[in-house]
């Protein structure tokens, strides 16, 4: 048993001393969380529902949803569907005509193909995302939003119609199935296509089972190469790979810069999935750890991940 568990269930057993885990619930609660959960090689070591949270509640994953996307093309580049540098008009023939014929699929989930980003909260269905028009070159911006997002819904769409499938279809049976996660419901367009950009609802135990498989199991089921792929920066924004957040010497949108210099212990590899209101999902491959944590949605909100991984993983 790590220092790490020791730590935690000395507090839970009544310790005097505080343990990492338990200070970094404190932070956690001080900013409205609804549920904490540490999972260590694969086993729950550490799990509260304060706020008025309980286990059973699933809770909306706001913008941490966006990280499916890129083990979306990653499953379906397995699959000979597509690879993460064909240009979007190959499939999506209605940018052939104008500057967006040349944007990759790599850039439109790295958030740099020069699409607008649209407004946060307000995500447009997959034919209304199509119709935008490019605002930069590709690779030159990072630009966020869900745009991007719902684009690739529409790509990835068509590449399916051979096989009946749907985008839902597709990710219950590449990801979610293989994982073992129950998603609650998520938010559908008026075409009835899930979005991708945000509006799964989890518990945090089903989310947790998704960062285990990615920590472990995809490593049997996508090749090694690919997951390096996903979770290596850009070159137009450092602190964010394919749909995932990273630690970065440079500002980031979740920035998990401070906890650098708050701890030396803290690991440089840092996987983050992160939606409005401090929902996050972190794997920590080096220690063997996924953790969960959970809020209300709102746009803005007092959670920390500095101080929240400072406390968690640098004592």
């Amino acid at each position: 048993m790590s220092a790490f568990v020791v730590a935690a269930f000395a507090v839970l057993a009544g310790g005097e001393v505080a343990g990492p885990f338990e200070k970094a619930a404190e932070i956690s609660r001080g900013a409205s969380g609804i549920s904490m959960l540490v999972m260590e090689a694969g086993k729950i070591v550490f799990e509260e529902y304060p706020n008025g949270g309980s286990a059973d509640q699933p809770t909306e994953l706001a913008s941490g949803t966006k990280s499916f996307s890129g083990v979306l093309a990653l499953c379906a580049q397995r699959d000979g569907l597509l690879k993460l540098d064909d240009k979007v008009s190959d499939t999506l023939t209605e940018w052939r005509a104008d500057e967006r014929k040349s944007i990759t699929i790599r850039q439109l989930l790295s958030l740099s193909s020069g699409m607008p980003g649209g407004t946060v909260g307000r995500v447009p269905s997959y034919a209304d995302a199509i119709l935008q028009k490019s605002v930069a070159a590709p690779g030159t911006r990072f630009i966020y939003g869900p745009v991007p997002f719902q684009c690739f819904g529409e790509l990835l769409r068509r590449k399916l119609l051979p096989q009946k499938l749907s985008v839902g279809d597709y990710l219950e049976k590449n990801i979610l199935k293989p994982a073992g996660v129950k998603c609650d419901r998520w938010r559908r367009d008026e075409d009835d296509n899930i979005h991708l950009p945000s509006g799964a609802f989890l518990t945090a135990r089903d989310w947790a089972k998704f960062g285990e498989w990615i920590r472990l199991d995809t490593k049997r089921a996508l090749p090694k190469k690919d997951l390096a792929d996903m979770f290596r920066s850009s070159a137009a924004r450092p602190g964010y790979g394919l749909t995932w957040w990273l630690p970065s010497k440079g500002p980031v949108g979740v920035s998990l810069l401070k906890q650098s210099a708050t701890s030396k212990k803290v690991p440089v590899e840092i996987w983050e999935a992160a939606g409005a209101g401090g929902q996050r999902l972190y794997i920590v491959p080096s220690r063997r750890l996924v953790v969960v944590r959970q809020a209300p949605v709102r746009l803005r909100d007092n959670f920390s991940d500095p101080d929240f991984l400072a406390a968690l993983l640098g004592d």
